[in-house]
């Protein structure tokens, strides 16, 4: 691309053209069997792949045990994988995009406030791997200070918030042989691990309030050159951080058809760390309750009925506000905080955590298509 844009004026339009071209002959590394993790190596950018995002949600209290949720991802979609990539170009050639999604939850107040940045980063207002900055756009940054605590800060609409994350538990990797399959078939495929539980303190704004907050997040890192496979139209996902030290993460990817893929799974992480791969046959989910956005008309499943035969556990979730919907263009999506109760063992077990609903509002491959 010869002419200069300023990102701040484009739409989803000038972004569909930008990384159709930008994809033209691009040759990306695909996630496959064996990879070795290493941290904080992998907290990094992986350029030589499509997509990576870096995200944290999080359930938080102030003094007076006024409960808030928030969401805050950093995305990296590549136009040209590095080996393609030019060192000396012009500073207009884009060679990755930015994106961030930042939305608090106000329990208390059922209330909710999202935004989001795009940015082409020219003159370093966004980027990854400055020194210990993992991810920034603009004032929204992650700041990585060594021994795998986090920064986080982000300010606008949505309010604004600084965060420190410290880990009460390693990194987690999920699926099987470094790899989470997607689809059969072997491309559709990622690499994916989770800090499942960073002990979470710092400040939360809203309309000009400051609270003082502490509680508990998620992080989940991802990266891979794929997306959803033929016939799949969108997934259900959540994370969960158990009273009694356990955490559980669930995804199941939909069907166009009806149903779920077989390559739907989780893993489920015992109080002491052990994770265990959860294959689509170990697990069952059902919705049991629905709300319809004024918004887009979508109708989202935010209550669920969930079995782990074997870890002997059965509960369900609730979304702790119905509206957790962010509708950012064509890319439409639920995600907001839930409570869970039931039994494991045949004992009452509670939890808190994190629902993400996509394909709803739309077919998510056509939403990504025209971000693409």
């Amino acid at each position: 691309m010869t002419r200069i844009f300023d990102f701040r004026f484009w739409n989803f339009d000038c972004l569909a053209i930008m990384l159709a071209i930008g994809a033209l002959g691009a040759s990306w590394r695909i996630a496959e069997p064996g990879w070795k993790y290493e941290f904080p190596r992998d907290h990094h950018a992986h350029r030589d792949f499509k997509t990576e995002w870096w995200y944290f949600t999080g359930n938080l209290f102030d003094a007076d045990g006024h409960r808030f949720g928030y969401e805050l991802t950093f995305f990296r979609q590549g136009i040209r994988p590095a080996v393609e990539r030019d060192p000396n170009a012009s500073r207009f050639i884009v060679d990755d995009l930015k994106f961030a999604h930042f939305a608090i939850t106000d329990i208390a107040g059922q209330k909710f406030n999202f935004e989001q940045k795009m940015s082409r980063g020219a003159f370093g207002e966004a980027g990854f791997d400055d020194g210990n900055r993992l991810a920034w756009i603009d004032s929204w940054s992650l700041i990585e200070k060594g021994d795998d605590i986090f920064e986080l800060t982000a300010s606008g609409k949505a309010g604004a918030l600084r965060l420190t994350l410290r880990p009460t538990k390693p990194p987690i990797v999920h699926g099987e042989n470094g790899v989470s399959v997607k689809a059969a078939g072997g491309a559709s495929a990622s690499h994916y691990y989770s800090i499942p539980r960073l002990e979470t303190s710092g400040e939360l704004n809203l309309s000009g309030v400051a609270h003082a907050v502490r509680g508990e997040s998620w992080f989940d890192r991802e990266w891979s050159s794929s997306q959803l496979g033929e016939g799949q139209v969108g997934w259900d996902w959540l994370c969960l951080q158990w009273e009694d030290g356990a955490e559980l993460m669930l995804y199941r990817i939909r069907l166009e058809k009806g149903g779920s893929d077989a390559s739907s799974s989780g893993t489920w992480i015992a109080p002491d760390g052990t994770a265990t791969h959860l294959r689509a046959s170990d697990f069952q989910m059902t919705p049991i309750g629905f709300w319809k956005s004024k918004t887009s008309n979508a109708p989202y499943p935010i209550g669920w009925r969930i079995a782990l035969p074997g870890q002997r556990l059965e509960f369900t979730i609730k979304a702790a506000l119905e509206d957790q919907e962010l509708k950012l263009g064509p890319l439409t999506y639920w995600e907001g905080a839930i409570d869970a109760s039931g039994t494991r063992d045949g004992k009452p077990v509670k939890g808190r955590g994190y629902l993400e609903l996509t394909g709803y509002g739309g077919r998510l491959s056509d939403a990504m298509r025209e971000t693409r």
